[in-house]
């Protein structure tokens, strides 16, 4: 009697038992369990309702008050939190918060009930990254500069240095990681960060400058008897675009780059060109003679060609073999300064003559360039006839002029101190002869 008593006990406070925490569970059914925390706040004993209400009154309105500012030396860009449409995914985390531990046997929800040793949860942070984009992009149209080169000032030879301006570009790429890494849904202070801005040096600075001190080369052609209004207006414009250039040791020079593409918007007008085996008419006619009298200047400045070719046509205005043609996007005029200093070029289209004169150091005055042009083969053209029968007979057309051919030499010779140092061809030359075409009538 005394064992099924003793038993019974047992039994009955083992129910008992199981009876508590089961009431105890129970009580946590329809609420937060112990000591679980969204961001810090303690949402013990909350129901799901009263927690999103809670989590979204301490973070997703306090984060709409934040905002982001962007320091830069001139001024601080600042955008508001607001602007972006920040988001914290409230409710998929306080359902996970909720149901944490309620799909634990008995006893070990009790366990968690008990210990209180609860949870910590990270709300996640979403946001629209255009307005930061849009941002980021009108700082850098505000930031960014390019550097000024150092250049001379002057004529003739009489020349001060003005000086380079330092340039700016702001790191974008690097800023928008540092925002990216930043931004949260945090209800902390304001975010500050200060724009990271690269400093961009000039090219040439007014240092560079100093060795050029007196002209090495110079070369003109005379243009004003020779031109229409039109073609002398490109001469001038051309030469416009060049002038005042600064090259460094190693630069290279492209006639098509520095005067660029000849356009009616900038100025350039139609006037006779080469064009194959004819003089035409064409949009920037003339400034073939402004790349040529460049060319000899520079040749006589002991300085080589990179690219260059000579017209299909013999040029007026210099020797043969002396002339550099350009057609913008097929053919260019191109040379490296390979001087160890740097040179400066003045070009001017005063008097109807266009000059070009190339400064460097003193240094190389001593040193003459001379460039002789030696033709060696003259070949006749010949006539082709051609019949035609809209034309009476006995009567003749010509419709292509004739052109002599020349086969010519061009030596450079460099002499320092009346001693000759070099002597090399630079050009074999061949101007094709160009036949005269000449209809003649069949017409009866």
């Amino acid at each position: 009697m005394g064992v099924w008593t003793t038993g019974g006990i047992l039994l009955l406070s083992i129910i008992s038992g199981m009876l508590y925490m089961h009431n105890k569970v129970k009580a946590w059914d329809n609420i937060i369990y112990p000591g679980i925390k969204i961001e810090g706040e303690d949402l013990s004993g909350r129901n799901k309702e009263e927690a999103k209400k809670i989590v979204e009154q301490r973070h997703g309105a306090a984060v709409l008050k934040k905002k982001l500012n962007i320091v830069t030396p001139d001024r601080t860009y600042t955008l508001d939190y607001s602007k972006i449409n920040p988001k914290h995914n409230v409710d998929e985390v306080v359902k996970e918060a909720y149901e944490y531990g309620k799909n634990l046997n008995l006893f070990k929800q009790y366990r968690l009930i008990k210990s209180k040793e609860g949870k910590q949860y990270k709300l996640g942070f979403t946001y629209d990254s255009k307005p930061i984009t849009e941002l980021l992009n009108n700082i850098e149209k505000d930031i960014n500069k390019e550097p000024v080169n150092a250049r001379l000032k002057g004529y003739g030879g009489s020349f001060t240095a003005v000086p380079e301006e330092s340039g700016r570009k702001l790191q974008k790429d690097k800023l928008q990681k540092e925002i990216s890494s930043k931004l949260n849904g945090d209800k902390g202070p304001d975010i500050s960060i200060e724009a990271p801005i690269e400093v961009i040096t000039a090219r040439i600075t007014s240092d560079k400058l100093t060795t050029i001190n007196s002209r090495i080369a110079t070369f003109t052609t005379n243009y004003g008897s020779i031109s229409s209004a039109e073609r002398a207006n490109n001469i001038v414009l051309s030469t416009r675009s060049i002038n005042g250039l600064v090259m460094l040791p190693g630069d290279t020079f492209s006639f098509n780059e520095v005067v660029g593409e000849r356009t009616a918007g900038k100025g350039y007008k139609a006037a006779p060109v080469i064009i194959g085996n004819q003089v035409d008419s064409g949009l920037g006619g003339g400034i073939c003679q402004v790349s040529t009298t460049l060319y000899n200047a520079i040749l006589r400045a002991n300085i080589k060609s990179v690219e260059r070719a000579h017209h299909t046509l013999p040029s007026h205005y210099v020797p043969l073999g002396l002339d550099a043609t350009v057609d913008y996007g097929n053919l260019d005029y191109k040379f490296k300064n390979t001087l160890d200093y740097p040179i400066y070029i003045e070009g001017d289209t005063s008097g109807g003559n266009v000059t070009f004169n190339i400064y460097s150091n003193s240094s190389l005055t001593g040193i003459v360039t001379e460039v002789i042009s030696e033709v060696y083969e003259t070949i006749q053209p010949g006539v082709k006839y051609i019949d035609d029968p809209t034309l009476p007979v006995g009567q003749t057309q010509q419709t292509q002029a004739p052109s002599t051919g020349f086969k010519v030499k061009v030596t450079k010779r460099t002499k320092q101190n009346g001693k000759v140092i070099s002597e090399e061809v630079i050009a074999n030359d061949f101007y094709k002869p160009v036949d005269a075409v000449i209809k003649r009538g069949t017409k009866k």
